[in-house]
């Protein structure tokens, strides 16, 4: 029987219609490297159930319907791009990788530089150390998850215990819905340490005050590093290399490191972004959605 070359890239509903209408650079940029293929690629809602037959399937962020289909998602930041196995980030290629510090890397300094300034503005040359941690939480405030050492709740008191100087500055998500229980322990636990403040976002003024940043697996502790500040991660995730594993067992010898940590900032984040991931700004971008689809053995001639 001959191999069925169709692709079904599942998309949610507005990603969806910017892809059928040709306005999503990087799916175009699949769609192109699939139909060189010899693919036929059709755009489908991501709620919709895939039918048998589909040898191949992309998905959005979210886990592939069968253990056939991949996953892309934006690495915190467009135009970069990565085709995984998996949504689970700490279980990408990259997570697995190793990072050289003594590799040579000579555009990192001006990436690094350039990416800051466009990103944040002035914020990562204005960058100090005003005296305090800074700890992003995401959501599931009371609850340990598989990937975490411990819940956010206790990673705050973490850092009040074993950093007995510095006052402790926790953010709530924007975008996150917390419970009401959620609020009134955090509450609490702010009325009983008056080193600790509850506050809302303000990232990019953290970032740029904060001595270092203390996280389950926030992208914040990765934009961090645009303004040299040291990271401390509870969770598992991708950009895990040069941030402080927070070991339950040794708390003490990792807050009493993090905040000196100085790892080469520059050359990971060019590893990390222009060499691991995909830039679909680049020329060499098509190559790469090539080599990341015959790295899981689709074939692509």
């Amino acid at each position: 029987m001959a191999e069925d070359r169709t692709l079904v890239i599942r998309l949610e509903p507005p990603l969806l219609r910017s892809a059928l209408a040709g306005e999503h650079n990087f799916i175009n940029l699949i769609a192109r490297v699939a139909e060189n293929a010899r693919y036929r690629v059709e755009f489908r809602d991501i709620h919709e159930k895939t039918e048998p037959g589909f040898t191949h399937t992309l998905t959005h962020m979210a886990p592939p319907p069968d253990g056939r289909g991949l996953v892309f998602r934006r690495v915190y930041q467009y135009p970069f791009w990565q085709i995984e196995a998996t949504a689970e980030r700490w279980d990408w290629d990259v997570a697995r990788a190793t990072f050289d510090p003594d590799m040579t890397a000579p555009d990192a300094k001006r990436f690094h530089r350039f990416w800051g300034r466009r990103l944040f503005g002035q914020g990562p040359d204005q960058a100090r150390r005003s005296g305090y941690v800074y700890v992003p939480l995401q959501g599931h405030l009371t609850r340990r998850r598989s990937f975490q050492s411990c819940s956010p709740f206790e990673m705050i008191r973490h850092c009040l215990h074993y950093d007995r100087h510095r006052p402790v500055v926790a953010t709530l998500h924007p975008k996150e819905s917390y419970s009401p229980q959620e609020l009134s322990q955090l509450e609490e636990l702010e009325r009983a340490h008056p080193r600790l403040t509850i506050g809302h976002g303000q990232m990019e003024t953290h970032l740029r005050d904060c001595d270092y940043v203390v996280t389950q697996n926030s992208s914040a502790a990765f934009f961090g590093y645009f303004f040299r500040k040291p990271a401390m991660l509870f969770g598992k995730i991708d950009f895990h290399h040069i941030a402080v594993r927070a070991d339950i067992d040794r708390l003490e010898h990792c807050f009493g490191r993090v905040a000196s940590h100085a790892p080469a900032y520059e050359k990971y984040v060019w590893w990390f972004w222009q060499d691991r991931s995909i830039n679909a700004g680049r020329e060499d971008a098509m190559l790469k959605i090539e080599n990341r689809f015959k790295r899981f053995g689709w074939p692509m001639h």
